[in-house]
């Protein structure tokens, strides 16, 4: 997965939108950060709960690991593009959008 294709499944997202936090690219809803992408493009940050890191790393640990600090801690997860599978990180994408968009938001869009 390249990090144009990252870019664009997070684009597709309901009103998700491009901004940038600390120069280098985010995507948002509603002004929330639910995923970024690294400085040198070779990965991104999708914000999970602890959980569902869990779950992603136990699946596909090459490609999904905590953020360092607290930020992984709580959810915050990194995944590695070159080795990603696109589906997966669909999944993991959405997921991070579902935990940041507004409830009524979120629920307009079930079939996400």
């Amino acid at each position: 997965m390249t990090a144009d294709d990252y870019r664009e499944m997070a684009l597709s997202l309901p009103e998700a939108v491009e901004s940038a936090h600390m120069n280098h690219p985010d995507f948002r809803v509603r002004k929330k950060i639910f995923a970024t992408l690294g400085p040198d493009k070779t990965w991104g940050m999708v914000k999970l709960t602890p959980e569902q890191q869990a779950q992603y790393m136990q699946a596909e640990p090459g490609v999904f690991s905590p953020a360092s600090g607290a930020w992984g801690a709580g959810g915050a997860t990194i995944v590695q593009l070159e080795a990603a599978d696109p589906v997966t990180v669909r999944q993991a994408m959405i997921a991070a959008w579902r935990n940041t968009a507004p409830k009524r938001l979120a629920a307009q869009f079930d079939e996400l």
